[in-house]
């Protein structure tokens, strides 16, 4: 009887112990979530209902100034029968499948350079980065000038080898080409992740690879490029988004000519919603845009697995 007792007089301790508990996650979980508030506002206010919005738009036609009228499937459809649709599609395509690869491996060449043991090596580390901090503006405006048939530098350089150099920007044929070569001159950002990951090789794996008497291609192509591989993937995914996003250089340097040379897929989206009044049909090329996106995104992460080979790993 004294055990049952002193069973039930501990029994009410506990219970209030635990009620104490409970209400002082509740008051850390409110007072958490006021601190994060203006954030979950904002996110709401400036992502989710943005998102929300635009693809109702995108089944309606909206110009702006009349209330949205609900059309259904016209807007998607109809952007197939456009050809300057399918013009900023091939335009967009091309510039992703020739200017991603060029600037990975560009960009992953100069990293390679900058982490030998140079002289002056944090001048040319500068050097190759302030491509990247340079207002984008400035940059177009600047390559604009380089690319000036008559008085642009790099004609200039062309004619002291012989060579007579495009109208670049003026000619349909060089145009992209230009703003692909353009683009190269900004991998500053790609070069200091690729260094980064570059420095974090453990040496140990140099030093076992020249005991077994590999040379230094071999310690590259054995060494360097596996413990680089979720680098790479990395600025793989960015420079494909990024991509796939080009809008200024065009908008700055082109206005999307001449024709539909360099008529990017972001830039006749903006000339829908912005110039031609069709917010509608914008807001669909948005949602296609982002589909496109997220399942060439989600392609590499499944066939990256094949690849991509992260330090310590068990396999």
């Amino acid at each position: 009887m004294a055990t049952l007792s002193a069973a039930s007089k501990k029994a009410p301790k506990q219970f209030s112990l635990k009620t104490h508990l409970a209400k002082s996650s509740t008051r850390e979980a409110t007072a958490g979530l006021l601190a994060i508030s203006p954030w979950i506002i904002g996110f709401f206010a400036f992502t989710v209902f943005p998102l929300l919005a635009s693809f109702y738009l995108s089944f309606t036609k909206y110009n702006l100034v009349r209330p949205p009228q609900w059309t259904g499937f016209v807007n998607y459809l109809s952007m197939f029968q456009d050809e300057r649709f399918i013009a900023s599609v091939v335009v967009t395509s091309t510039y992703v499948l020739v200017a991603v690869p060029l600037n990975l491996i560009t960009a992953f060449l100069v990293a390679e350079m900058m982490n030998q043991k140079l002289p002056f090596l944090s001048w040319f580390r500068t050097i190759y980065y302030l491509p990247a901090i340079v207002p984008s503006v400035a940059t177009f405006l600047l390559w604009s000038w380089i690319f000036n048939p008559e008085y642009g530098l790099l004609n200039w350089a062309l004619g002291l080898v012989g060579i007579q150099g495009p109208a670049w920007l003026a000619d349909p044929n060089w145009a992209l080409s230009a703003l692909i070569l353009m683009s190269v001159w900004g991998i500053g950002g790609s070069m200091v992740i690729y260094l980064s990951g570059l420095q974090g090789i453990p040496t140990e794996f140099y030093e076992a690879a020249k005991i077994d008497g590999a040379g230094m291609l071999a310690r590259f192509r054995h060494v360097t490029i596996p413990q680089m591989t979720p680098v790479i993937f990395y600025n793989l995914i960015i420079g494909i988004i990024a991509a796939f996003q080009t809008f200024g250089a065009s908008y700055v340097m082109t206005n999307g000519g001449p024709g539909y040379s360099t008529l990017f897929y972001t830039l006749y989206l903006y000339f829908n919603a912005f110039k031609y009044g069709k917010m509608g049909v914008a807001a669909a090329m948005a949602w296609v845009l982002f589909l496109i996106i997220m399942l060439l995104t989600a392609l590499l992460f499944r066939t990256s697995k094949s690849w991509v080979h992260y330090s310590g790993e068990v396999k």
